[in-house]
């Protein structure tokens, strides 16, 4: 009986060895990449949390060069007293003039004792870019004037008549040169300019999240660690320390701290005081999820082996135990600063928190407490605007990490 043989089947294409080994090359920089060069790959592909990632960059860029950016001085003070927000004009009356402002005019009405501010389309204040304006010690080290924003140094009067030689309106100095407004978002009660004071306390804002969460995570990795890798006593007694502390109502207990500080300590003390208090009572949950990972992760080959090869706990630990939930640690990271940002926010506008002369969101929502005054001036409730933005992005932005951190789950 004769036995078929097989059929082979031979591409009839031509070969092309270097299609092959450009995918050779692919994989093998897929195979050599280092974690972090898989985690950014991934992390690319989160739109996202790209783009929250940039405006938590810009946020803080500003924060650090505040100077910078306000058009304004901190403690600066006009003689506009709660002025409502000027709009941003390129064109008057059909013609380019560049970025200006309309001058106010100013009325006091005898019936109701409120300011009225309304634009005088007559008086045309051009905005200056990278220019020289209040004077400020740029972190308190170096003085300096410039301001990459800065109001209008003299006002212009539109002129409605036509020379018979120039057909184009005329625009010229007033008869008494004085420098120009820019406020942007409004005033204060003070004359101060809102937008210069929301720029300034984003550095007190922002910064207590990031100072707050180093000492939590430091806290909570620490004995969350020694409670998950030691257990026995060392477990039992943790427990019990973080089921006292969560026993307490969060805000009363907050609220009963920061009453504690005293009113004479200085703005510093008194940033470092509600830093350290946050930081306490927020340990605790991170501290019972490193334990748990690490009770569970002990019990690894890996570990049984770096212990018999006799590395400390301490290498252990850090080196081999929580890079394997790094993506948790990420994202309880992304969910706690924003949630300390929000407890000096609540504190601050409670007057509990940080007090003037320290400027922070907080203490700039504090003025909108009594809502006839929200009713009358509604642009004093715009400090509320950055709040939100930030928390959204760090909420974005760390749904991004925690996906990154973990490169091989799909």
């Amino acid at each position: 009986m004769n036995q078929s043989k097989p059929r082979h089947f031979v591409s009839e294409e031509p070969f092309d060895p270097y299609s092959v080994e450009k995918l050779s090359k692919n994989q093998e920089s897929l195979y050599l990449a280092s974690q972090w060069r898989l985690m950014w790959w991934k992390l690319k592909k989160h739109r996202l949390a790209l783009i929250s990632g940039f405006i938590l960059l810009l946020f803080y860029l500003v924060a650090a060069l505040a100077e910078w950016f306000a058009p304004y001085d901190l403690h600066t003070r006009t003689r506009f007293i709660h002025a409502p927000p000027q709009a941003i004009h390129l064109f008057h009356e059909g013609k380019f003039i560049g970025p200006f402002v309309y001058g106010y005019n100013f009325k006091l009405d005898m019936n109701t004792l409120k300011r009225e501010f309304s634009p005088d389309k007559n008086k045309i204040q051009p905005i200056r870019f990278f220019c020289s304006g209040d004077t400020y010690r740029f972190w308190g080290l170096l003085e300096s004037r410039f301001h990459f924003v800065c109001p209008s140094a003299e006002t212009l009067k539109y002129d409605p008549g036509i020379d018979s030689l120039n057909p184009t309106p005329a625009y010229s100095l007033i008869s008494k040169p004085q420098a120009g407004e820019l406020f942007l978002l409004g005033t204060d009660r003070l004359g101060r300019d809102l937008l210069s004071r929301i720029i300034y306390g984003s550095r007190i804002s922002l910064t207590i999240g990031l100072v707050g969460i180093a000492v939590s995570f430091f806290l909570g990795i620490v004995i969350g660690g020694l409670a998950g890798y030691f257990g026995g006593w060392v477990d039992a007694l943790v427990q019990r320390l973080i089921e006292v502390l969560r026993s307490f109502p969060e805000i009363p207990l907050w609220m009963a701290l920061s009453a504690v500080l005293p009113v004479t300590w200085s703005p510093l003390l008194i940033f470092l005081g509600i830093t350290i208090i946050l930081a306490l009572l927020d340990w605790t949950g991170l501290a019972r999820a490193v334990r748990s990972k690490l009770m569970a992760l002990r019990e690894e080959d890996y570990c049984t082996a770096a212990q018999l090869m006799g590395a400390k706990p301490g290498r252990i630990i850090g080196r081999h135990l929580l890079p394997g939930f790094m993506s948790h640690l990420i994202a309880s990271a992304s969910l706690s600063i924003p949630g300390m940002i929000l407890g000096e926010t609540a504190l601050s506008f409670l007057g509990l928190g940080l007090r003037p002369p320290i400027t922070s969101w907080g203490v700039l929502l504090n003025e909108a407490q009594n809502i006839n005054v929200v009713a009358l001036y509604p642009w004093l409730m715009l400090p509320v605007v950055p709040v939100i933005v930030i928390i959204l992005a760090f909420n974005f932005f760390g749904d991004g990490l925690r996906d990154a951190a973990d490169p091989y789950k799909n």
